[in-house]
């Protein structure tokens, strides 16, 4: 949809162009937004500020796109996203109490709740990510001992097993709160 006439247009196809942009570029910004840490509420906050600054550019003639509004309104989210990330980060207070924050020891994964996470990837599975993250065995070796035909093979294996791993905890939705004693 072209941008139109905001000079001659009506209040209708303004908001008729709005509600199209909104619909198009929102679900891209809240995606980044969520990804970035931000949430919903802020992810609207962001697309409407976006918003405002493309309506300024388009009324000022000051805006050359060379891609899809999409992109360029993900773009100015982007940049205020960033923006207001590193303002918070400047408030933040460089003096803590100790006492407000948990015992490392306190967020120490449970070795027998991950163990039975990683049993339901099976046996043979088990054996070879060991042999890969507990005894760091080469590849090359893995392959060997596995009776894989190259190392191609004993990657894509253990890719493999961790994806097994990754769906048990994605099906029961699990956080890492679920890991810790």
């Amino acid at each position: 949809m072209a941008a139109p006439n905001f000079f001659n247009g009506t209040s209708a196809e303004r908001e008729q162009f709005f509600m199209s942009l909104y619909k198009k570029a929102f679900p891209a910004v809240a995606k980044y937004v969520s990804k970035m840490g931000g949430s919903f509420d802020e992810a609207k906050d962001v697309f409407q500020d976006s918003l405002v600054i493309y309506y300024e550019k388009l009324v000022n003639g000051s805006i050359a796109l060379h891609s899809i509004e999409q992109a360029y309104l993900l773009g100015i989210a982007k940049h205020l996203w960033a923006k207001k990330f590193r303002e918070n980060m400047q408030h933040v207070p460089f003096d803590f109490n100790q006492d407000d924050f948990m015992d490392d020891q306190d967020l120490q994964p449970s070795p027998a709740r991950l163990l039975h996470y990683l049993e339901t990837a099976g046996q043979k599975c088990m054996e070879l990510l060991k042999a890969f993250y507990y005894d760091n065995l080469q590849v090359n070796k893995i392959a060997e001992l596995f009776g894989y035909s190259g190392v191609r093979s004993a990657t894509v294996q253990k890719y493999k097993c961790m994806e097994k791993v990754r769906e048990t905890i994605k099906q029961k939705s699990l956080a890492y709160e679920d890991f810790v004693e």
